[in-house]
């Protein structure tokens, strides 16, 4: 507890644009967000009041970060299972805990226990050898989709080879490998809740994500012409997965819509890129949502708060052209509907710099305006 205020303070492991953005949410429920970076010009160190210095894979550093916590929870899913196990078992309440988050660690854990579950998820096997990878494809056909196991994320440690050749390369890597059949599917959609220690539940509103290269760009909310049944499904079934695995905090759901129903594609347990609309279009947003979860405050109305809203996410950096900052003098001239996030990040290709949201009546055009403002501020050419 703070002593100055009287209210609790919440750690977030990591430094990035999640815990940025985390830490402009506490300051509305008077606090400022404790956070662990591994360096000071870390999205969020730049900005955070009480930045600590430190490892999260040290966990003398994470016992030094905890003390004084009233809650620790996750700006990514890499801290070890064991040092949170540690943090929990030293008296700290940690959230979500080791036996939740693992799920989000580590994706043949997670796929088998949401096949005890009775929960759909594309047909899958762990492999080690281009034998293993054979004996699936001639069950499930070429291509196949190889994942690493742990320690994969936006594209990174997922390959889709087409022959024994090409997997043979991926087996070179060294990595704990999963075989996951290439699925035919409509979308992608995501869906987000988040639950409280007490077993509140609170569900936005089902989105459908578009990914390119294995990185979210776009983020359409409400799913365009998703229909009520299967928005429903997919919100029960995220809301399940969320109690079955005792999650607390912000559970995203990632989701294949297929021709025969829906698959879960990945979890992550913490805010997501799939909610950022929230913190425009939203009654209460995925970052506040996340703070009352792990505090055990009552949950916040998920209303969306305009028809439709869309997100797209700024990638890699200016090749020519203006510099950052005059651009966001021509884009915000251009879209002045349109609410700009910049994490403060250094610039390199492919990197999420930030993201823009647009909310408005029409689908088509919010979209528009979202996807033109970011490609611009990723070095495109002013329309």
């Amino acid at each position: 507890m703070d002593a100055r205020t009287g209210l609790p303070v919440v750690g977030m492991v990591g430094g990035g644009q999640l815990a940025r953005m985390t830490h402009q949410a506490a300051i509305a429920l008077g606090q400022s967000l404790r956070i662990l970076a591994a360096d000071p010009t870390e999205s969020a160190a730049l900005v955070g009041a009480h930045v600590v210095l430190g490892d999260h894979r040290s966990y003398a550093d994470l016992e030094r970060f905890a003390v004084g916590c009233d809650a620790i929870t996750w700006d990514h899913e890499h801290v070890a299972g064991e040092d949170i196990r540690r943090l929990a078992a030293a008296g700290h309440t940690v959230l979500p805990g080791a036996d939740a988050l693992v799920h989000a660690q580590d994706k043949r854990r997670m796929r088998a226990r949401l096949g005890e579950l009775g929960v759909g998820v594309p047909a899958w096997a762990p492999v080690v050898t281009p034998a293993d990878i054979d004996a699936f494809a001639q069950e499930y056909g070429w291509p196949v989709v190889l994942k690493a196991a742990t320690g994969g994320y936006d594209g990174r440690g997922v390959w889709i080879v087409g022959d024994r050749a090409e997997a043979q390369a991926v087996l070179g890597h060294g990595v704990a490998l999963l075989a996951e059949q290439h699925v035919t599917m409509l979308r992608e959609l995501a869906a987000v809740v988040a639950r409280s220690p007490y077993g509140q539940i609170a569900a936005w509103p089902v989105v459908q994500t578009v990914q390119r290269d294995g990185i979210c760009v776009e983020v359409l909310a409400p799913a365009p012409g998703l229909d009520d049944a299967t928005a429903i499904e997919a919100q029960r079934l995220a809301i399940r997965i969320a109690g079955d695995l005792d999650v607390v905090g912000v559970l995203a759901v990632e989701l294949f819509q297929t021709a025969d129903g829906l698959l879960v594609n990945e979890l992550a347990m913490r805010p997501h890129n799939s909610a950022h609309w929230t913190i425009e279009g939203s009654r209460t947003s995925q970052f506040e949502q996340h703070l009352r979860a792990v505090l055990d405050y009552p949950l916040g109305r998920t209303d969306a708060l305009a028809p439709a809203a869309a997100m797209a996410n700024v990638l890699g950096a200016p090749a020519d052209g203006p510099e950052i900052d005059e651009r966001l003098h021509h884009a915000m001239a251009r879209w002045p509907g349109a609410k700009f996030h910049l994490y403060g990040k250094a610039p390199r290709p492919g990197r999420k710099l930030g993201h823009v949201t647009v909310l408005g009546v029409d689908p088509a055009a919010v979209r528009a305006d979202a996807v033109a403002a970011a490609a611009y501020l990723s070095g495109g050419d002013l329309e």
